[in-house]
């Protein structure tokens, strides 16, 4: 796997919409690119691939220049070696699977790459599905092969676009794994546009957020988590939180894993392969924590953690409220009423106790 830098410095207008990028990123692994639908994180990716032209400005991936409407220079998509894996994935239907990998495994031999089509097929799992036809395939599936013919074109630079967009659950569970390894298994950085911020945390090292078409922020996950509210910018259900947790042990058989956030312990299900001192991230929805100012006597919720009241987020017209509390250093969102709110006489700097009805590891989707 390596490491590139991708300078973007452009303006790009279409009618009713506007997106003006100045960033330099450092693509490592998994970068997120996040927001809600409208605000061009798929322009982004598609003027980066060279199959939308900016107005103005430049584009640069590593020492190559792929658009500079200063100089007039401008490299067309076919010859940048991107990988873009879409929405609607777009395999070749009328060919088998092995078709649609031989395609991109020839392309790549042509161009002097050195595409591993074996060791491909065996990573991601598709063995059994050489011979199928691609029309015949799940979405599940169809994504699988989709993004084994991206790694089979020896990309210098992998695109995602919302690759889960319409698996369930259970699909989106058994793929992210897949999608984790991804960098590695195709030997470059991968941009993953989203906007689910579930996905985000449980796949993406770095992240850059967008929103209207402009680049709110940029960064480390965790980091970007703590000092910016994602809430509101993911289309998900509901507000929800973030929060990175280490593994401190992991009882025998399947028992409970201890974590701590801070200094705080929190009690987890044990997940497979979950190890010691392992960093992990937390999703916890705002609807399933509670509020109550002193702790309670015996309950069945394990997690009842020491908090202070760090934000109210109120809106007169609304029966719900939000509460950012802070435990151990961390951020974490409840969704109250407004009369529980009333009936608590909530205060910021308020000591309480943060009731955890439920939280998973990212990207766990249960």
């Amino acid at each position: 796997m390596s490491a590139d830098l991708l300078h973007l410095d452009f303006k790009l207008r279409r009618p009713g919409f506007k997106l003006e990028v100045d960033k330099t990123l450092l693509l490592d692994g998994v970068t997120a690119v996040f927001g809600p639908s409208g605000s061009g994180k798929t322009t982004l990716l598609r003027a980066i691939a060279g199959l939308e032209l900016p107005d103005e400005g430049c584009i640069r991936f590593g020492d190559a220049v792929w658009f500079d409407s200063a100089a007039g220079n401008v490299l067309s998509a076919h010859r940048r070696n991107v990988a873009y894996v879409f929405q609607d994935v777009r395999l070749f239907s009328h060919l088998d699977v092995r078709g649609n990998l031989d395609f991109a495994a020839r392309r790549a031999a042509r161009a002097g790459r050195s595409p591993d089509f074996e060791t491909a097929v065996e990573a991601s799992g598709i063995g059994s599905l050489l011979e199928r036809p691609a029309a015949s395939l799940s979405g599940g599936e169809s994504r699988r092969v989709a993004l084994t013919r991206a790694i089979l074109s020896c990309p210098d630079l992998l695109l995602l676009d919302e690759p889960l967009t319409g698996l369930d659950r259970a699909a989106r569970r058994a793929i992210l794994p897949y999608l984790r390894e991804l960098p590695e298994r195709s030997r470059c950085p991968v941009l993953y546009v989203s906007h689910d911020l579930e996905e985000v945390a449980a796949l993406a090292s770095q992240i850059v957020v967008i929103d209207s078409g402009q680049v709110s922020a940029s960064g480390p996950v965790a980091e970007v988590s703590r000092t910016l509210d994602l809430g509101p910018l993911s289309d998900a259900a509901g507000p929800a939180s973030l929060v990175e947790a280490r593994i401190q042990s992991v009882e025998e058989g399947g028992g409970l894993m201890r974590l701590t956030i801070g200094d705080v312990p929190v009690y987890l299900p044990a997940a497979r392969d979950a190890r010691s001192g392992e960093t992990v991230r937390l999703f916890i929805d705002a609807r399933d924590v509670a509020i109550a100012l002193r702790p309670p006597g015996p309950v069945s919720i394990r997690n009842v953690l020491p908090a202070h009241v760090h934000r109210i987020v109120s809106k007169d017209i609304s029966a719900e409220v939000l509460i950012d509390l802070e435990v151990g250093g961390a951020i974490i969102r409840a969704q109250i009423t407004r009369a529980a709110l009333e009936d608590l006489s909530l205060e910021t700097g308020q000591a309480v106790h943060a009731l955890m009805k439920s939280m998973r590891l990212a990207g766990d989707f249960r």
